[in-house]
């Protein structure tokens, strides 16, 4: 079901898949789905997955493709209200105090008593609280946006259990309440989008609220796509030999699998050397781009040349 206010790139799922697509990020048909539904239901989505897989850049593509604000809340352990929704401009308050003071004598001039006086002074206190005075963070600024937003709640996970019940109100009803001012409600709501790495176990308060979507590794023929969007100037020889190796690192015994990412990083490695095709010696020097763990690479260096051997086996012909 569509309407007027839709986007022509998220009236269908495959118009979500054509618009990620054309700012470089490949989608999977589960991934256009949730965004779909997303806007049509206004529900955020919860992402899960492996980190540097492409959550964080859905949002970012997303952002980029339908030509709207991204708002960004990096989540960490101590986030709290002022960082994420607002806090009062102190400075400016304290500011205004100073010019209130040096008035004071003009503003109460003419009044006969002490509660009249208090009484024409009410209204400047009130000013402290005032919109005037407010500084809104990513939360907030998310729902002022006039014509929407894609809002990204990067590594939920990492925040502590009180951010998630801040967020009830906001995923719930699109709504930021300020017991100063009252509730704002949002203007046009954000696409939210939620990032988790599995570090702990989310609220199921927070999962009720949200559409659910795992992004993991993909498989060669996807990552092959990622990758030519990525670095469009590889050879197919070359993209068939890489990705190829990726997979393989994928089934071996290491603690830290190479990320999408990572592979974009060695794409891009391996074309800055002019390599044409892999050969031992590359990927030995090059390793450290695919695998961060000193024991990850221990192990990997042992087995490099049936690893080699391998996929050049297997990829005879371009991918």
């Amino acid at each position: 079901m569509t309407n007027e206010s839709t986007p022509a790139a998220l009236q269908s799922i495959d118009a979500v898949t054509d618009c990620l697509a054309s700012v470089g990020y490949i989608s999977s048909r589960p991934i256009s789905t949730a965004i779909y539904l997303a806007h049509h239901l206004r529900k955020p989505v919860l992402i899960e997955g492996p980190a540097g897989v492409g959550k964080t850049d859905l949002a970012v593509s997303l952002s980029k493709a339908l030509d709207i604000p991204l708002l960004r809340m990096q989540c960490y352990e101590g986030l709290d209200e002022g960082k994420a929704l607002y806090e009062w401009k102190y400075g400016k308050q304290l500011l205004y105090t100073q010019i209130l003071k040096e008035k004071i004598h003009e503003l109460i001039d003419g009044t006969d008593n002490l509660q009249e006086s208090f009484r024409k002074l009410a209204g400047f206190q009130d000013i402290f609280f005032s919109r005037d005075f407010l500084e809104p963070r990513p939360l907030l600024k998310a729902m002022e946006q006039q014509g929407g937003s894609v809002l990204l709640i990067d590594e939920i996970d990492k925040s502590e259990e009180a951010l998630e019940a801040l967020l009830l109100e906001i995923l719930s009803d699109y709504a930021i309440t300020i017991p100063e001012i009252g509730t704002i409600h949002a203007q046009t709501p954000p696409l939210v989008i939620l990032t988790s790495n599995n570090t702990r176990e989310l609220g199921d308060a927070l999962k009720r609220r949200c559409l659910h979507l795992h992004i993991g590794f993909p498989d060669g023929e996807r990552e092959a796509r990622i990758v030519r969007a990525r670095v469009p100037d590889i050879s197919a020889t070359l993209l068939a030999q890489l990705v190829g190796f990726v997979q393989s690192l994928r089934d071996e015994n290491i603690r830290k699998l190479p990320s999408i990412s990572e592979t974009v990083d060695w794409a891009r490695t391996l074309l800055l050397l002019h390599a044409d095709a892999l050969d031992d010696e590359l990927v030995r020097d090059t390793l450290s781009v695919l695998l961060k763990r000193e024991t990850d690479l221990a192990e990997v260096q042992k087995r490099i040349e049936p690893l080699v051997r391998a996929v050049l086996a297997d990829t005879a012909g371009p991918l």
